[in-house]
């Protein structure tokens, strides 16, 4: 039997890139899995795929935005399973490109905030005391390297990453001796449908400038996500792991 069996991940962003990806992962170590997406016809198929393959997967419709529909997703887990062991929260967007700071609409730098960073504390208020009343466990939100190092043209996404970055350090300290440890991935260039976005132009000097010369794989996060959640990282609380090639080494 799986030392996971009877825990309960929860993880937003699940519909595609790294949150589909740590989805994944959480169900292949034994984890009943909620997921969590505005994308609902995405979302349900992957949940449908995963229980094809013999996992406890179930799909939430939710906006991580809106509080309400946060709060539902939660208590959808919890009456599904009963508790809350670990949660990865990975929805997000990067908003307008290529503006710089003055010129970045008040419109674009609202909506990144309350998604990217906002929508993340939504999360965790709600994930908390679920995790807490199951007897301790992990979360881990998604910031980015633009949450470590400035990036140009993304004022508005590099305030919100740099946002999880300072949430998730406080959280683990107001909650570490109750045994809820919170951490950080900080993904650099990522092979995911958000990256695919990007301007080729721009994408090719940001690959051309990384020491890792490539991009990185959602399962190399996803891998991380696990570690962070698991007796292996039991002693990891409140830090930012860059997983991005080198290039926050630069």
């Amino acid at each position: 039997m799986s030392e996971n069996a009877g825990k309960v991940a929860f993880v937003t962003g699940a519909a595609s890139g790294i949150g589909k990806a740590t989805a994944t992962a959480f169900c292949k170590a034994g984890y009943a899995t909620a997921l969590v997406d505005l994308n609902a016809e995405a979302g349900e198929a992957i949940a449908a795929a995963l229980r094809a393959d013999g996992a406890d997967a179930r799909f939430f419709a939710a906006n991580t935005a809106d509080d309400a529909a946060v709060a539902a997703a939660v208590a959808g887990t919890l009456a599904a399973w009963g508790r809350l062991d670990a949660a990865f929260n990975a929805a997000g967007i990067d908003g307008e490109q290529g503006k710089a700071a003055a010129d970045c609409s008040p419109e674009n730098w609202a909506r990144v905030l309350q998604i990217d960073l906002t929508g993340v504390w939504y999360c965790m208020r709600h994930q908390i005391p679920a995790i807490l009343a199951s007897g301790g466990g992990a979360i881990v939100n998604c910031s980015s390297v633009a949450g470590v190092v400035g990036a140009p043209g993304f004022a508005a996404y590099c305030a919100a990453k740099h946002g999880v970055i300072g949430l998730t350090k406080s959280a683990a300290l107001d909650y570490g001796r109750q045994g809820l440890r919170v951490n950080a991935v900080c993904p650099g260039m990522i092979d995911t449908p958000m990256n695919a976005g990007l301007d080729g132009e721009l994408l090719q000097g940001l690959l051309a400038a990384s020491p890792g010369g490539r991009l990185g794989l959602p399962e190399e996060i996803a891998a991380a996500v696990l570690f962070l959640c698991s007796a292996g990282g039991a002693y990891v609380n409140g830090q930012a792991l860059s997983i991005d090639g080198g290039w926050t080494s630069q």
